[in-house]
């Protein structure tokens, strides 16, 4: 047995354990969405990866938030596993955690709150984890990867307290600082995108978070609640220093009727790495893609 097999059979076993649970909790599963006229803007720099068909320009997918949303005008629960294209700053070929293609993870409830997906998460997330343990015990032990269980419910701690404590790189420090995934809630207004749903009751911060892998693995998924009304969206897309024709599209649709949701999306690659205890997430992909990194294939 190869490395390589031993992780591309453990993150096959993955995407199964993933998927079967998600059907079983009557999610149903969407085909990803690769080119569209629009794409989540994320909240740091990337280089658009755009494309001309037939005279109009899309975007390959950097995530399928906005779809999410409005495939929930018909259905209540989705997911998918999104292929995602982030053409990322050349500064994160070291990090050892990004990729600029990669495949997420994409789920979306209607009318769930941010504890209700967090609460699926760690359900998912254990499950895996354990079935991995049953499943896959030969690969593992080539790998010399011991794992732990986690406990429910994780950690939860504020995006302010985090930093208070440990500053500006708190993700880093409480990934390697921790044995147990920990939740970052309550993140300021202006750390993350327009459709992130702010909190009335407490004006600048968002219902969203973050969980983070223990063993310095870093981040494992962001997510939380979702703007879903329409004048609402239109001040928080202003307040981002956005314009509506960037997201014409998606606008004319949340006008007509857009739900309640919550929902996050997981990097299988990311995933994979912390459970096989890799060193570096390229091992995780046949093909990686690193930023800042010419490829052949």
């Amino acid at each position: 047995m190869s490395k390589t097999k031993a992780v591309l059979k453990i993150q096959s076993e993955i995407r199964k354990i993933l998927g079967d649970e998600l059907r079983k909790k009557e999610f149903i599963e969407m085909s990803p969405v690769i080119l569209s006229t629009i794409t989540d803007p994320l909240n740091h720099p990337t280089t658009p990866a755009n494309i001309n068909c037939y005279g109009k320009c899309y975007s390959l997918t950097q995530s399928m938030i906005f779809h999410k949303q409005l495939a929930l005008r018909t259905l209540d629960k989705i997911f998918i596993f999104s292929p995602n294209v982030r053409l990322e700053s050349s500064d994160r070929i070291g990090t050892g955690r990004h990729l600029f293609e990669f495949t997420q993870l994409d789920l979306e409830v209607k009318d769930a709150k941010r504890e209700d997906v967090m609460e699926l998460c760690e359900e998912l997330i254990v499950v895996v984890i354990e079935s991995i343990k049953k499943n896959c015990k030969e690969e593992l032990s080539f790998l010399k990867r011991s794992l732990k269980t986690p406990r429910r419910p994780f950690k939860k701690v504020t995006y302010t307290d985090a930093y208070e404590k440990y500053g500006k790189d708190f993700e880093t420090m409480i990934s390697k600082t921790h044995k147990e995934p920990v939740w970052i809630i309550d993140i300021p207004l202006n750390k993350r995108e327009f459709y992130d749903k702010e909190d009335l009751l407490r004006p600048g911060i968002l219902l969203d978070m973050d969980l983070i892998y223990p063993e310095g693995y870093g981040e494992a998924l962001s997510g939380g609640e979702r703007e879903y009304l329409y004048e609402r969206i239109k001040t928080r897309i202003h307040k981002k220093g956005q314009t509506l024709s960037q997201f014409k599209e998606y606008l004319e649709l949340a006008k007509e009727d857009l739900p309640a949701s919550a929902g996050f999306g997981i990097g299988i690659e990311r995933l994979t790495r912390f459970i096989c205890g890799l060193k570096r997430i390229e091992e995780a992909s046949l093909f990686p893609k690193i930023p800042g990194k010419k490829t052949c294939i």
